[in-house]
């Protein structure tokens, strides 16, 4: 699956991998700044990443989507799910940080395919957090 990137619109950008953005986040020391805390680590264990996968889809398609978004840059709390603070690592919090790190155009609401994309991005982030979660490896969550 590719994530894009790019300067010239949603359908002409350039590609680029889940984890070539991935590494491109890791050098943002602000964006780098960000991982699960215990809380977080514990409700993706008792939820599971499929309900924590769905919960990310509908945070998406309610607070990103839409192409007018009347508190755009205040929509996402900064610790108080898992999805919240993989939207800030990954710089798809708010409209603003999708149009700066990703070229994704303000005032256009986003496509499913755009919304699958950037849960996809969110998963992969909280998945690498989990890595380092010994109860969560122990039960064959990997």
């Amino acid at each position: 699956m590719t994530w894009y990137a790019g300067k010239s619109g949603p359908f002409s950008l350039k590609m680029q991998t889940k984890n070539q953005a991935l590494e491109k986040l890791k050098q943002s020391k602000f964006r780098a700044s960000f991982h699960l805390d215990k809380k977080n680590r514990a409700i993706v264990r008792e939820k599971g990443m499929d309900k924590i996968k769905e919960d990310a889809a509908d945070i998406i398609r309610k607070r990103l989507a839409p192409a007018f978004i009347p508190n755009d840059g205040k929509q996402t709390p900064y610790r108080a799910y898992p999805v919240f603070t993989a939207q800030h690592a990954c710089a798809c919090c708010c409209r603003g940080c999708l149009n700066k790190w990703y070229k994704v155009p303000m005032g256009t609401e986003l496509t499913e395919v755009q919304q699958a994309k950037i849960v996809n991005l969110l998963m992969a982030w909280i998945e690498d957090e989990m890595k380092e979660d010994e109860e969560y490896g122990s039960m064959g969550n990997r």
